[in-house]
């Protein structure tokens, strides 16, 4: 299993040095601009009270983005949602299902490895992948921290990753049981995507039209903190969402353990109308 665990970080390394770089550029960009966001005060609330209501619906920490936490739940927890669960979701749609396609993934199995070792080493691989991200971006935020006038702890800026962590984990293993089901990784990646993308709308429309809250009540996003966790935080959400992803990824691993693994290529939709014709015994 360790092995599964080195080689899918070492195969998924280029994305990770991508992904982490690019973040901490963007964390560089945004602390740069806190000082003078603050210092335009009155000027800015002028200009939100401007912006049209149906936009603001999909930021509500906007209005309170002069303050530390309002700041960075507006310019960072709330996009990253979309932006690294993109990442997440890809990574976790081919995690084994991709080597499948390839035609590799049969002659993986045919080594000494067990299935379970081989999908748990890539699963806590894929898992660390996300928290080296991550932790790529709080580094973003934590080292620029003073010059730009944050008065957070390094602490203070770890906690808004772990609910973003729990809903990249969850959305990922979304995407591998998807894998595990669906004819091709490409479609498990474009579904998971489509419903993390969806999840995100209905937070705006939830805020326009009251009769879509039910419904998002009933959605992922619905507790997530972003970073207003560093005023009130909520571990039992949290806790929650951990065990979903837990209960989808041996879901996904139980039905690994039972599925025929394909020579090559994508599968083909495995549905048929036709009855089937009796053979005759003579």
């Amino acid at each position: 299993m360790f092995a599964e665990f080195k080689n899918t970080l070492r195969k998924l390394r280029g994305g990770l040095i991508g992904w982490s770089i690019g973040l901490v550029l963007y964390d560089l960009m945004m602390s740069s601009f806190y000082s003078s966001i603050g210092e335009l005060g009155d000027q800015m609330q002028e200009l939100l009270e401007s912006y049209p209501k149906e936009m603001m619906a999909f930021f509500p920490s906007m209005e309170e983005f002069a303050s530390p936490v309002g700041y960075l739940d507006t310019y960072f927890s709330s996009l990253m949602t979309i932006i690294v669960g993109i990442f997440a979701v890809s990574i976790f749609a081919k995690l084994i299902v991709g080597d499948e396609e390839a035609g590799i993934l049969d002659l993986v199995i045919s080594h000494p490895i067990s299935r379970s070792g081989l999908f748990w080493g890539r699963v806590f691989g894929a898992i660390s992948a996300i928290v080296i991200v991550l932790i790529a971006a709080w580094l973003g935020w934590v080292v620029p921290a003073e010059s730009a006038g944050f008065e957070f702890t390094p602490w203070e800026f770890f906690l808004p990753m772990l609910p973003l962590f729990g809903i990249l984990v969850l959305f990922g293993s979304a995407a591998l049981l998807l894998s595990m089901v669906l004819p091709a990784a490409r479609l498990a990646s474009g579904l998971s995507g489509a419903l993390l993308v969806g999840n995100f709308l209905l937070v705006g429309m939830s805020e326009l039209n009251e009769d879509m809250k039910p419904v998002f009540d009933l959605t992922p996003l619905r507790h997530y903190q972003g970073a207003q966790i560093i005023n009130d935080p909520n571990w039992g959400w949290l806790a929650g969402l951990v065990g979903v992803s837990i209960g989808i990824f041996l879901i996904a691993w139980l039905v690994f353990l039972r599925r025929d693994i394909r020579v090559g290529g994508e599968a083909g939709w495995q549905f048929s109308f036709k009855p089937r014709k009796k053979v005759s015994q003579n």
